[in-house]
């Protein structure tokens, strides 16, 4: 029997209760370990390698920039090789790939000081920005790419009415543990030094997610001689919602040629440019408006619990209505959420900064596992998917430099946040007609 076999180690459908709810807590943990590769991942760490490297705030955002596209591009062959190993392999792989990475971000200062020894001091901020930007390209394309595009692809996977609850569960705790991770990783800095911290999540890496990946996921329900949510729940729901039906397995070519793959896959990656740069800045961003590190980081807490609540709402609701008025409602938090940091000085601007962000983060993980599998089929899930998921990480990846250079060089945070404002408003507009292109089928 293949080591990879559905039935080994053990028959899923041999289990208790249904396989998938299973799948949903793994790709939980799984995406926890995504974190080394996402922007909160990174923020505790960025004033720490400005200062290691010698690289300015926009030398170290240009060099995360293109680490983070060049990862992005590489993204939609990712997502074809979901499709044809599976995402049992393909976590695995990625998890193994996170944990050699972090080892060589652990070696980055070491490596620089060795080789900035031996070559003019003129060259040694080309030299430092080449190391940090591979370190970036690999831990972005392991970590938030091929690991977090997976999860959520398993996921999408085993359930289909239930795929709301199963992402809104998952979002409830990926979103406080995303919240809560700026603080683990700034205990860990202080406990082992900063190197010390990457080499203690490979470690974690190697010997936790990597076992429980291969032996926990299983790549669709079918394979194992099940079906999504465990029963046809279809007569049960009275089919009232035409959103629902599948009548056209799209290709990866048919889907990114509708504007709804657009209209959702942009809002998702104006999410990302925009909590990505924030999160990159925070320290900086909260000095600008008169906030001591620790009073800006505490207020990721009650971000995510509205990013969770609004989760399980989309989650709860999203079988009874069309997404596309769930994406209106994502957009508009955004633009609530750019304005309020613009006023985060004031009352009211803390609280649309805290509320808006939150919506629009609970928004996205809701809506990002639910779209694609609804809207376009199961078939090429990874080819369309890692389209998307490109996109994201590219717009990740512009974000930290947009608003570096904003703070650099147009002396403050104001007027990359007055684009940040209008994008979604735009997108919000758009999505009126984001409608399921199986509704014309």
């Amino acid at each position: 029997m293949s080591f990879w076999h559905p039935d080994k180690p053990f028959r899923p459908v041999s289990r208790p209760f249904f396989y998938g709810w299973w799948i949903v807590v793994v790709s939980t943990i799984g995406m926890l370990f995504s974190i080394p590769g996402q922007t909160m991942g990174f923020s505790v760490f960025t004033e720490i390698l400005m200062e290691e490297l010698g690289l300015s705030r926009v030398g170290l955002s240009a060099a995360y920039c293109v680490g983070t596209v060049a990862s992005g591009v590489t993204l939609p062959r990712l997502g074809s090789l979901y499709d044809e190993w599976g995402g049992r392999k393909l976590a695995v792989v990625s998890v193994l790939l996170t944990a050699a990475v972090l080892v060589y971000l652990s070696l980055i200062g070491k490596l620089f000081r060795l080789v900035s020894s031996a070559i003019p001091e003129t060259i040694a901020s080309v030299v430092a920005f080449l190391l940090i930007g591979i370190g970036f390209y690999l831990i972005r394309m392991a970590a938030q790419g091929a690991l977090t595009m997976t999860c959520r692809n398993l996921m999408g996977e085993w359930f289909d009415y239930r795929r709301g609850i199963a992402m809104s569960f998952s979002g409830l705790f990926v979103s406080f543990a995303f919240s809560a991770a700026p603080t683990f990783l700034d205990f860990l800095i202080t406990r082992f030094d900063h190197d010390g911290a990457w080499l203690v999540l490979a470690g974690m890496s190697v010997c936790i997610m990597a076992p429980l990946a291969w032996f926990v996921f299983r790549d669709t329900p079918e394979q194992c001689g099940m079906v999504m949510d465990g029963a046809d729940l279809s007569a049960k729901k009275g089919e009232v919602n035409p959103d629902m039906r599948i009548h056209h397995q799209f290709t990866r070519e048919e889907a990114i040629r509708t504007f709804t793959f657009w209209a959702f896959a942009l809002s998702f990656g104006f999410f990302s440019f925009f909590s990505t740069a924030f999160t990159f800045h925070i320290v900086s961003i909260g000095e600008e408006f008169g906030f001591q590190k620790g009073d800006i980081i505490a207020l990721f807490i009650p971000m995510a619990a509205i990013s969770v609540v609004v989760s399980l709402f989309f989650g709860a609701i999203n079988t009874r209505t069309r997404l596309k008025w769930l994406l209106i409602a994502m957009n508009l938090g955004a633009v609530a959420g750019a304005i309020g940091l613009m006023r985060l000085n004031t009352s009211p601007g803390g609280w649309a900064y805290v509320v808006g962000n939150g919506f629009c983060g609970g928004g996205f993980m809701a809506l990002s596992g639910l779209v694609w599998p609804r809207f376009f089929g199961r078939e090429r899930l990874g080819a369309i998917s890692g389209v998307n998921m490109s996109l994201v990480v590219i717009a990740s990846g512009i974000g930290p430099l947009l608003f570096g250079i904003s703070k650099q060089w147009m002396g403050g945070y104001v007027p990359i946040l007055l684009m940040s404002a209008i994008l979604p408003g735009v997108l919000a507009i758009a999505s009126l007609w984001a409608d399921n292109p199986q509704r014309k089928l």
